[in-house]
């Protein structure tokens, strides 16, 4: 890229939402373009979209069991039990439905090592 765009693409990352907004209003205006427009639409336009979306990280996190193949049922309902506190009827019935939620609302870490532990006793586990 030329030093110029360079230029115009470090200055861009500066703006603030507000700034970004009132660019694309007047490149709108200026060129006579769209920049809701999807495909086909100025490169431009769509840098400049980019630039303005902030990523929120997420914080929390549902852990669901996906699968449980039948020969580990046992070992993945153990973990299950540990996890929730469930009783032997309840903790046997979210395995069986799976796939099926078993912790919701949880730390990143928490979520995984609980994954991690379903996995390890055989079965599949998501975080949503």
């Amino acid at each position: 890229m030329s030093e110029k765009i360079d230029q115009i693409i470090e200055d861009l990352k500066t703006l603030t939402l507000l700034e970004a907004s009132e660019l694309v209003s007047k490149i709108e205006e200026t060129f006579g373009v769209d920049a809701s427009a999807s495909v086909g639409g100025p490169v431009m336009m769509t840098g400049v979209a980019v630039e303005v979306e902030e990523v929120e990280e997420k914080t929390e996190f549902n852990l669901m069991l996906d699968e449980v193949p039948a020969d580990k049922k046992i070992a993945v309902l153990k973990v299950v039990r540990s996890l929730t506190g469930l009783g032997l009827k309840e903790a046997k019935e979210l395995v069986e439905s799976a796939p099926k939620l078993v912790q919701e609302g949880l730390g990143k870490d928490v979520a995984e090592a609980g994954k991690a532990q379903i996995e390890v006793a055989g079965g599949k586990a998501s975080l949503k």
